[in-house]
């Protein structure tokens, strides 16, 4: 049996993936991890700042530890904010996650990347999964050392470290997480609640994004790829959708109509560096990725789900 250590384990991701690894693999074998106290039971938890590889090694050999999904980290808007945190947790962080898990064996280590690690020079549609990565965030530009300290641990030490690059993610449970494609999620709130928004790109800002069930589904399917089926390591281009806010827009109008304005903000130089479509056709391939939701189907489970969670 899986004893699975998830970092950053309160987070947006992490929060709807313990539940599932625990269905999985029991309660008992999936302990949270993160540097915030949580507010109610979460189950088995532990404290750690991933910036400190020595609590990291203790923790894995405390709970013989051998599979880590490592989501610790500062998103791109927050991490233009204060780039210097940023570069501790999200670089030092994978560092140590890394050097801990080869001195402790274990046996995988899965690490989301992001589109952020792209950039300007890089092809706005259809992106290759193998393209130029010139990020100009500090995020972007962990995401872009994060894929490459996973191909030479893989390389050099044998650690299977596999990871897949994230569009947006959208979640009804969870709240925004402080990223640039946050807007999607928040809309939903205001759109049910009938109240105004105001919208941080331009409504034509098309970005890639994802509904969270099949972010889920993705990494941990790449987590039980056979290895001998993988030509990548930690940096596949998935896909599920790309749509603009004013296209968001028209089809929740579908279901709730509500006014919106668009304010572009320090976050719009961030979306604008960033492709508008992108190429999975290397994980389809390597290890059978298909999405399950469109943006349609999205926005009619985000709508049912939140009217019940918010009481409407």
């Amino acid at each position: 049996m899986r004893r699975i250590l998830v970092t950053g384990g309160l987070g947006q991701i992490g929060s709807e993936l313990v539940p599932f690894l625990r269905d999985k693999y029991g309660k008992e074998n999936v302990i949270v991890a993160d540097i915030r106290e949580p507010t109610d039971d979460v189950g088995p938890f532990v404290k750690l700042d991933v910036r400190k590889e020595e609590d990291i090694l203790k923790i894995l050999k405390e709970e013989d530890i051998d599979t880590i999904y490592h989501l610790a980290a500062i998103l791109s808007a927050k991490g233009e904010q204060n780039p210097q945190l940023a570069f501790h947790v999200n670089i030092v962080g994978m560092f140590n996650i890394l050097e801990a898990g080869r001195k402790k064996g274990v046996e995988r280590i899965m690490v989301p990347s992001s589109i952020a690690a792209f950039g300007p020079e890089t092809p706005k549609d259809n992106t290759p999964n193998d393209t130029i990565l010139k990020p100009r965030t500090m995020y972007g530009v962990s995401k872009v050392t994060g894929e490459l300290l996973a191909l030479y641990y893989w390389e050099k030490y044998g650690l299977d470290v596999r990871g897949v690059r994230y569009p947006g993610i959208i979640s009804w449970k969870a709240p925004p997480g402080g990223g640039t494609t946050d807007y999607a999620v928040e809309i939903f709130y205001y759109a049910i609640r009938g109240e105004k928004y105001t919208c941080f790109l331009r409504e034509d800002a098309t970005l890639p994004m994802m509904y969270m069930p099949d972010a889920i589904k993705a990494i941990t399917m790449l987590a039980d790829a056979p290895a001998e089926n993988l030509i990548h390591r930690a940096d596949f281009n998935i896909a599920a959708m790309s749509f603009s806010p004013k296209e968001l827009v028209e089809e929740i109008r579908k279901y709730v109509d509500f006014e919106v304005e668009y304010k572009p903000d320090y976050r719009q130089k961030i979306a604008d560096s960033w492709p508008r479509t992108i190429d999975d056709s290397a994980a389809r391939k390597e290890w059978g990725w298909k999405p399950d939701y469109d943006m349609p189907a999205m926005v009619k489970d985000m709508i049912e789900n939140l009217k019940r969670k918010l009481n409407f």
